[in-house]
């Protein structure tokens, strides 16, 4: 009884891993599938226009963000094949083990089939009833004829069923391999384009070294530029709540003292986290949040409250969420920002070309805030996008669906 017990065990915790396995290579799947369409979208938006001529270091920098994107792919299908891997070594195992199991069924099944052949006449048969000492042991002696041939019966059953599975297992093993052969031919040939890109990327960063301090130079000026407007756009933030908490009578602190509806819509906001739309239609993702080491000159670091993404030309921003237009924000000669409002939290779209929205403006999720700016001279179109809650910015990553 412990043996069953003790195999019954053993057949759930194998049944459990492969289920295991098999979400495993579903999201593995999936992940990869999503970079194969990113890697698209990255050659059609940063790579399609061969007519402008792009400077070195907007050349590194695109080709960092694919690099970044196929290395990950890389690390992806490698998952892929460890997985494989590890089920090939499980199917063969149970092909040796069922390989067994049907090799001891046909060697029993032979030796019943022997013993039955020596006692296969019925005369055979009924001199064994009839050579009874009494009634009670011939009718025994008949059940156990009738149990012997149902146990042949299904012994031929069991070693039917064992071998279909075997096939069926061999089959399996078979496709996996294939399967497997298939991911390391295809992973060879994206480690080839990685390293090319990679070799490509130093060749124009050795060119770009002996300019190292001017880029620097280009670089600080550009970071002040973003953090004085980001503090710009901060402080409209808090001027925002500072007014909102005045019309309630609330204390003016960094936190917005909102109506009973505003509240239910940031409450909204909160619940749709992770599931929330991108900005815009197609894009991809060339900075992220946070502070971050430059990916042409290493030597610097660069600093984002939200994230700036490259989209196609003529794309349009739009709202995530429902909202209404805080402000419309033009600083220092820069395009137009457009602040949007979602109860406690805020929403910030800036590099525009044209404002389709004015202040006070209720917007639905989806709807259209203005065109995104393309530069005339580098041909990119660039929208940067950032959360905040209440005054403190948020990274985006958390909350756009599949960001």
């Amino acid at each position: 009884m412990k043996k069953y017990f003790f195999l019954f065990f053993l057949q759930f915790l194998n049944l459990n891993f492969c289920l295991s396995q098999q979400e495993t290579q579903k999201r593995l799947e999936k992940e990869k599938e999503k970079l194969v369409r990113e890697i698209k979208q990255i050659n059609s938006i940063l790579f399609s226009n061969k007519t402008i001529k792009k400077s070195a270091f907007d050349e590194i920098q695109n080709l960092d963000v694919k690099i970044q994107v196929r290395k990950k792919l890389i690390r992806v299908t490698n998952q892929e094949i460890n997985l494989i891997s590890k089920q090939i070594n499980i199917n063969q195992r149970d092909v040796e083990v069922l390989r067994d199991e049907v090799v001891k069924l046909k060697e029993d099944y032979a030796n019943m089939i022997r013993k039955s052949y020596y006692s296969k006449s019925r005369q055979s048969r009924l001199m064994f009833l009839f050579s009874s000492e009494s009634f009670y042991q011939a009718y025994n002696r008949f059940k156990y004829l009738n149990q012997y041939a149902k146990h042949r019966k299904k012994q031929g059953e069991i070693i039917i069923k064992k071998t279909n599975l075997l096939n069926k297992l061999n089959i399996e093993l078979l496709s996996k391999k294939v399967n497997k052969e298939s991911l390391i031919k295809e992973n060879q040939v994206s480690q080839l384009i990685y390293q090319k890109e990679i070799d490509n990327q130093k060749l124009m960063i050795g060119d770009l070294i002996k300019k190292q301090r001017d880029l620097e130079y280009r670089i600080g000026i550009k970071e002040k530029k973003i953090a004085a407007f980001d503090k710009e756009i901060e402080r409209l933030i808090r001027a925002a709540i500072a007014n909102a908490n005045k019309k309630t009578s609330a204390p003016s602190n960094l936190k917005f003292s909102i109506t009973p509806e505003a509240k239910l819509v940031g409450k909204s906001f909160y619940a749709n986290k992770g599931k929330l739309p991108w900005p815009v239609e197609e894009g991809v993702v060339i900075q992220n949040f946070g502070t971050q080491i430059h990916p042409v000159v290493r030597t610097t670091k660069i600093k984002s409250n939200g994230i700036t993404i490259a989209t196609t030309q003529t794309a349009d921003a739009r709202a995530i969420f429902k909202g209404i237009v805080m402000t419309v924000l033009s600083y220092k000669g820069s395009n137009p920002t457009v602040l949007v409002q979602h109860g406690n939290y805020i929403t910030a779209y800036t590099n525009l070309e044209s404002v389709y929205v004015k202040r006070g403006q209720s917007l639905s999720p989806k709807e259209k805030i203005g065109k995104v700016f393309t530069n005339p001279n580098t041909g990119k179109t660039e929208l940067k996008f950032s959360i905040f809650q209440s005054s403190t910015p948020l990274n985006p990553k958390g909350w756009i669906y599949r960001l």
